[in-house]
């Protein structure tokens, strides 16, 4: 897949130089670089529950190839039995994490936006509440606007654009350095949307 990135608080530059960093930066964007528009296509295709977007594929993707690098799923941030998240509530969880960096994959509404964001800040800062893990630094992975329109995502999902614009307004509340990955849109096919009875479903469409 190809994508652009957004640096915050010099994540970018960290990631670059810095090797404890740097070794992890690189396991994520090469693994990223490695989805072909093929590989989405082919899990998209395989769901025995038809899917409108392209979200769930890229999700297990990205799951099944930084779990084979070492890369923690779903990883509670505290400690504490209360705010272990079990089951499908992921409040205070992480989507990955190994060793400095925690990650997290936010294709859901828009409106969670500034929860994704400080996930990963409460993953790196020291807190009342016992910790389960301890990060430096966080990734944000999300669909740029023309992934969202390409892909066949839902139009109240968060975009990489309007992760940037909150940003600012929360500049004193996010206190660790931070990478936000957006995804472009594939090269060779989009996602149609089609009914049927009641329910929209989505199919693939090649481009010339």
């Amino acid at each position: 897949m190809e994508f652009i990135t957004h640096s915050f608080r010099y994540g970018l530059e960290i990631f670059q130089t810095q090797p404890d960093f740097n070794r992890l930066w690189l396991e994520v964007i090469q693994e990223l670089n490695r989805i072909t528009d093929y590989d989405i296509i082919t899990y998209f295709n395989s769901q025995t529950r038809r899917a409108k977007s392209i979200s769930d594929a890229i999700n297990h993707l990205i799951d099944e190839r930084l779990r084979a690098r070492g890369w923690n799923s779903q990883s509670n941030i505290f400690n504490e039995s209360e705010y272990r998240s079990t089951g499908r509530n992921s409040s205070w969880r992480l989507d990955f994490a190994k060793d400095d960096i925690s990650i997290e994959v936010a294709f859901n509404h828009g409106e969670a936006v500034a929860w994704n964001l400080i996930k990963p800040v409460l993953a790196s800062e020291l807190n009342h509440v016992e910790k389960a893990i301890q990060t430096r630094a966080g990734i944000l992975i999300c669909a740029t606007d023309e992934m969202k329109r390409a892909g066949g995502f839902d139009g109240s999902v968060g975009t990489y654009e309007k992760y940037l614009q909150y940003l600012r307004p929360l500049n004193n509340l996010l206190t660790v350095p931070m990478v936000v990955v957006g995804l472009l849109a594939p090269r060779t096919f989009r996602i149609e949307h089609y009914k049927d009875g009641r329910n929209t479903y989505g199919r693939v469409v090649y481009l010339e």
